[in-house]
């Protein structure tokens, strides 16, 4: 699947992951490829994501994701 993290300037990180991590509201939780469509509200947090070269970790203040046909949108502040 793709994910995109994408700040008020720029498009931080676009690329294939196997999963992603995302801080929401409600709770952590995890998308993996085929997720069903989603959108949720984050609060401050790490979004972690593993690619073929590891894990890596994004600190987040909060933000939004929008899931849907295999590309996670995250938008942060």
């Amino acid at each position: 699947m793709t994910l995109k993290i994408i700040s008020a300037d720029q498009i931080e990180f676009e690329g294939v992951v196997q999963c992603v991590t995302l801080p929401g509201v409600e709770g952590l939780f995890q998308v993996l490829d085929n997720h069903a469509a989603l959108m949720a509200a984050l609060k401050a947090g790490a979004v972690t994501y593993i690619t073929e070269q590891g894990e890596s970790k994004r600190e987040i203040k909060g933000g939004v994701a929008d899931i849907k046909n295999n590309v996670v949108s995250v938008c942060i502040y």
